[in-house]
């Protein structure tokens, strides 16, 4: 038996097999979608024998498979509730491990068309709850303002909820979207359309400068801006695990947060953690 081992062995290597590669899977935030694929596919033109897959859906969508074992690493633009941790305890008799992995400066969406240049947060706050409803009441032009924004299974959605409106009720006529990607195409293409969300996906529309309050200066999300904290409306991006990371998901991991990995964010769009 022992001989018909090692003749297996000799002619896997004579022809170039190799044992499976190891995989991992990243699930969650659409908003880090995009830089965790970028991170994926360098990292795995580095390491051949590692497989990352990696698929949106949501923040709350990613807490969801975390708490249910269908991926290894969620990526969540929110951080995760008490009740959610509670269930990852009672499941895993662990929290979860909480990695911070960037910095994204929320973004307010304009047409570039649009006169408004600045934005206060009780603007915004009025605007999303349904209380100012005309461009005209915030410098712009007289005209309806149409209002996108994402579903509420979205970090960004749950994030601008508490932050932003205080916990208020978005406003019923607002149109919810299921990805970042869809409400920059949208309000590109409406000139009287608002909407929020992730920095590195602001194209073919213009930022809103954001003032803290109306005796304040505004502020684009800028990396200068986000790192000083003058821009208001700042947040950490997330990867999370049930438990303490081991094996290739550390390594993976390890390298998001090294010199290099956070290279990548700049790159994409966001700002680095370090």
């Amino acid at each position: 038996m022992k001989k018909i081992i090692g003749l297996m062995t000799l002619v896997a290597l004579a022809f170039g097999f190799r044992s499976p590669a190891e995989k991992i899977t990243v699930k969650g935030s659409d908003t880090i979608v995009i830089l965790a694929q970028r991170w994926a596919e360098i990292y795995m033109s580095k390491n051949n024998d590692v497989t990352i897959q990696v698929t949106g859906g949501g923040s709350g969508v990613g807490i969801s498979a975390l708490i249910n074992g269908t991926t290894d690493i969620c990526n969540s633009s929110r951080p995760m509730k008490s009740s959610e941790r509670d269930k990852l305890k009672q499941r895993y008799n662990s929290l979860g491990v909480e990695i911070k992995i960037a910095k994204d400066g929320l973004s307010v969406y304009l047409n570039e068309q649009n006169k408004a240049l600045a934005l206060s947060i009780d603007q915004l706050k009025q605007i999303y709850t349904g209380k100012i409803t005309n461009w005209k009441q915030v410098g712009g032009n007289d005209a309806k303002i149409i209002v996108y924004g994402r579903e509420n299974s979205s970090g960004t959605y749950v994030y601008f909820k508490d932050n932003v409106l205080g916990g208020a009720d978005f406003t019923p006529s607002m149109q919810s979207l299921p990805g970042t990607a869809a409400v920059v195409n949208a309000v590109s293409k409406d000139k009287n359309a608002i909407g929020f969300g992730g920095a590195a996906y602001a194209k073919g529309i213009k930022f809103a400068s954001i003032k803290k309050d109306d005796k304040s200066n505004g502020y684009l999300p800028t990396a200068e801006n986000v790192k000083s904290g003058n821009y208001p409306i700042t947040r950490f991006l997330y990867m999370y695990t049930r438990s303490k990371p081991t094996g290739e998901v550390k390594n993976f991991i390890d390298w998001v947060l090294s010199p290099e990995g956070q290279s990548i964010v700049t790159k994409v769009g966001y700002f680095p953690v370090r």
